[in-house]
């Protein structure tokens, strides 16, 4: 199937892609206090897993071959990128349970920060003062929100602090993940790698299930699965919100997630951001815009 260049529907279903990544995070929240993270986890992965078959098959057309998407001879790279993948949203979960959901997404994305930074030991870029200015500025936002949430004083509990460096865990695994699939692209389809992503770290976190499992109540399960089908959805928009328009045009609207966990937080939590967090998290995502902006201008005078 023939992807089209559509800017307004890319933009839509980047919107509709950040509400409903919002929704499931507002579910994985309301759960952490009944849920293990990592019984979370499974849900999330296991019944995400039929829509992405369905994006593949429909990638593919009805003459693809489905067992043929999964070929591959570069499995262990697929197996790390689920890894990364999977730390990630462990940090993540965890970190949803300790902090407000603004706070929580302002700081899970700090990915491109993390992204330009390991770009230096592991692709030997240089990273110029641009680009070296922009991540300063970018830690600078989550000084300040942690500040705000009391850091260096005597009322940053224990779990402000563990869910602070999980989500910046989150964001430094979310940019190996992000290395590693612009690695695996080179030689694997987009398919090959979602559908080894979505069945290997389904696995992972079926692994960890025994330990931690506690039977769901019926209204909990039903939680459950609807993150798993609401993630899904989520993944399927944000896929086609990629294939619609260039990153650099949609990237900014990505950041609406902010917005929805603002006014998800308000509603069903009660938290209202404080100025700490909303200047923090401007700072971030204008760290984050530049950067990318930056590697726009790089690329264009290496051609």
């Amino acid at each position: 199937m023939a992807l089209r260049h559509d800017p307004k529907r890319g933009v839509v279903f980047m919107l509709l892609a950040c509400a409903l990544f919002a929704g499931m995070s507002v579910l994985v929240k309301d759960l952490a206090g009944r849920v293990h993270f990592l019984e979370q986890m499974f849900f999330r992965s296991f019944f995400a897993l039929p829509v992405v078959v369905l994006i593949v098959v429909r990638r593919i057309g009805l003459r693809g071959d489905l067992a043929g998407a999964l070929r591959t001879r570069r499995f262990p790279g697929h197996v790390l990128r689920a890894m990364t993948g999977t730390a990630a949203q462990a940090c993540s979960f965890y970190a949803l349970a300790h902090l407000p959901l603004a706070e929580h997404t302002a700081l899970t994305n700090t990915t491109p920060l993390f992204v330009t930074l390991l770009s230096i030991p592991l692709l030997g870029e240089k990273v110029g003062i641009h680009r070296g200015g922009a991540v300063v500025a970018g830690f600078c936002g989550i000084v300040v929100i942690a500040l705000g949430q009391g850091a260096f004083t005597g009322d940053f509990g224990g779990a402000a602090r563990w869910g602070i460096l999980a989500a910046l865990a989150h964001g430094m695994f979310s940019a190996g993940t992000t290395m590693l699939v612009r690695t695996l692209s080179a030689t694997e389809s987009s398919g090959t790698i979602v559908l080894w992503q979505s069945l290997l770290m389904t696995f992972f976190s079926l692994f960890w299930l025994p330990f931690v499992w506690v039977t769901p109540s019926v209204m909990d399960l039903l939680m459950l699965v609807a993150i798993g089908l609401i993630g899904g959805a989520a993944q399927t928009l944000l896929t086609e919100a990629w294939a619609s328009a260039q990153v650099s045009f949609l990237a900014p609207y990505s950041y609406s997630a902010l917005l929805w966990a603002v006014l998800f937080g308000w509603i069903v939590f009660g938290d209202v951001p404080g100025l700490a967090t909303l200047a923090g998290a401007l700072a971030i995502v204008l760290a984050s815009l530049y950067i990318m902006h930056r590697e726009i201008v790089l690329r264009g005078r290496k051609r």
